[in-house]
């Protein structure tokens, strides 16, 4: 089922503003690498929002995700504070491992090794 305009609308304001947050709370910077907030999904009647996490050189995605998690009670408080005024209800956040940069290393590991193995049999 494909987004509706509503939803895309609270989806950008909700990562712009989550974006914001993580900077403002030092969420950027973890475990010696930089966790982004890669896509964020809303639910057609907008109570609940799906944060994908992308981490790049993290040493440990779990232990990151928790804290960010712990956190979350305080994202949430100033959420609503900046977007009291444009949303009824704040949404209920929950925030998800976003993998796809790990495939990519392995597509390319993958593509890189057939590479070398059919330049040996040439």
């Amino acid at each position: 089922m494909e987004e509706g305009k509503r939803q895309k609308q609270v989806a950008k304001v909700i990562k712009e503003e989550i974006n914001l947050i993580f900077q403002h709370l030092g969420l950027t910077m973890i475990g010696g690498g930089m966790v982004s907030i890669s896509d964020v999904k809303v639910t057609p009647d907008l109570l609940e929002t799906r944060i994908y996490l992308s981490f790049f050189q993290v040493q440990d995605n779990k232990a990151a995700l928790k804290l960010i998690e712990q956190k979350a009670g305080e994202i949430k408080k100033q959420l609503s504070n900046k977007l009291k005024n444009q949303l009824r209800r704040i949404p209920v956040i929950q925030y998800y491992a976003d993998d796809t940069l790990e495939h990519v290393f392995h597509m390319e590991e993958l593509f890189k090794q057939i590479n070398e193995e059919s330049n040996k049999n040439v």
